[in-house]
């Protein structure tokens, strides 16, 4: 993926450009947004869907584990409610902990699902024993084991996430997101008063924030491989908009050969198979647009689309067969987003573009299950909200996920279902989340001046 944010900061290639203005918060309706974009439907209204009412009950310890268990416990309850897919019931008195789980009783609470864990010590480490019981039938559904290190282990709270995803596997059949990380720029300022930007990670619950990059110089649009042991993303250390790649494992970096000589590379994405990466290259003339270069054998550089007009941002679909991208071929100021074959070819307009009646829809990200393409859009006058298509129907119901402030540059997570964007509040800017299936909304950093984010897969044990 990556976005129009990234490319505004190289506007100066453009001959006019649509401004980002920022509002305070106002909630659209519905038939005001469906005006602005003839021929469209914009989907507010969630239909209603049954939540099961969850109860976790206070985890205990034994063996040298009795001290963490209220800290594991927390990570796991935020890790359930952060799902969206419970009705949660976990602020519960210490007296429900019993040595026998009384359904009956958890019945008369409205439970429908118990979750009762046991952190113990053995040897190096720690084990967390889940169990997750299915109070209608009076019976325990399914039980894990689950290794966790030692807290100062930085992978303590990766573990304890991955069983919170179990737990949402096991009650719903689908994946959960917790195990997973969030990249995103955040800026800075040098001793010399300029600002820059640097890539953080943090985790999806808005814990262990860390800086990956330290180059103190212009950086934007961060992007996950699949196999999340790698960033690529566009820096401007070596003078000259180029792409590098970092190993998050050993820390080191390469950057992407200057394959076309002049121009600025910028929106890195990687293929499925993390074998290639599609990017953009501006300034470069009539061939100007989409490349890929095969990271893996560091050769083979392959011209995909573009011309005298910006085609930029690519998106991989996840069976590598597809790719959307932004493109300005309709003009610079209602930028679309476009299908095309992943090895180029025809391209389609996804976004609701209509001759003479403007548009603006960018930064589009395609879901991991195939069926989706999430993107922003202009719904009110300089403001912008996150929306989604659905290939299905050929996009042409949008469902708007945001209602207030300003959102930008979405990312989906692994489960295909939540969105992290860039959002502007009446508390400044920051990271949000948003449930694509109820609309609920959470902040996840706050109050910081933050761009591009790319939300990574599942992370797998060290």
């Amino acid at each position: 993926m990556r976005t129009m944010s990234a490319f505004n900061r190289v506007r100066s290639y453009l001959a006019a450009t649509v401004a980002v203005t920022a509002l305070v918060a106002v909630s659209p309706r519905a038939t005001a947004a469906q005006d602005q974009i003839p021929g469209v439907s914009l989907g507010l209204v969630y239909t209603g869907a049954y939540v099961p009412a969850l109860a976790v009950q206070p985890f205990t310890g034994r063996f040298g584990g009795a001290g963490l268990a209220p800290d594991v416990e927390t990570i796991v309850s935020t890790d359930l409610r952060n799902s969206d897919r419970f009705q949660m019931l976990d602020q519960l008195p210490a007296g429900f902990v019993r040595d026998q789980v009384d359904y009956a009783l958890w019945d008369r609470l409205g439970a429908v699902w118990l979750v009762t864990g046991t952190f113990e010590g053995a040897g190096e480490g720690y084990v967390l024993l889940i169990e997750l019981h299915d109070v209608v039938y009076g019976e325990v559904r399914e039980r894990g084991r689950f290794r966790v290190p030692e807290p100062s282990d930085p992978d303590f709270r990766m573990a304890v996430h991955r069983a919170s995803d179990e737990i949402v596997r096991w009650a719903t059949g689908d994946p959960g997101m917790a195990a997973s990380r969030i990249a995103f720029t955040m800026r800075g300022v040098r001793a010399d008063s300029l600002t820059y930007n640097e890539v953080y990670v943090i985790d999806s619950d808005g814990e262990n924030l860390r800086r990956v990059t330290d180059f103190q110089d212009a950086l934007e649009s961060p992007t996950w491989s699949p196999d999340g042991s790698k960033l690529a993303y566009t820096s401007w250390k070596s003078g000259y908009p180029r792409i590098y790649e970092m190993n998050l494992n050993t820390g080191q970096e390469t950057m992407l050969p200057p394959v076309r000589g002049a121009g600025d590379y910028i929106t890195p994405a990687y293929s499925p198979d993390g074998r290639t990466l599609a990017f953009s290259v501006l300034g470069s003339g009539e061939r100007g647009g989409i490349f890929t270069y095969n990271v893996a054998e560091d050769c083979c550089l392959a011209y995909l689309s573009g011309g005298p007009h910006y085609d930029i941002s690519p998106t991989y679909s996840p069976d590598g067969r597809w790719m959307a991208f932004n493109t300005l071929r309709y003009g610079d100021a209602v930028p679309q987003v476009m299908v095309m074959p992943a090895q180029g070819g025809v391209a389609e307009t996804l976004s609701p573009y209509q001759y003479g009646a403007g548009g603006y829809f960018t930064a589009p990200d395609w879901s991991p299950y195939g069926d989706l393409v999430a993107f922003h859009g202009a719904i009110e006058r300089g403001r912008y909200h996150i929306l989604v298509a659905n290939l299905e129907d050929g996009g042409r119901v949008l469902r708007q996920l945001t209602t207030e402030g300003n959102n930008e540059d979405p990312s989906w997570a692994p489960d295909g279902r939540h969105l992290v964007f860039v959002g502007e509040r009446s508390w400044g800017y920051g990271l949000l989340v948003v449930d694509a299936t109820t609309g609920n909304v959470r902040p996840l950093l706050a109050g910081r001046r933050v761009g591009v984010p790319d939300w990574s897969p599942a992370v797998a044990p060290r």
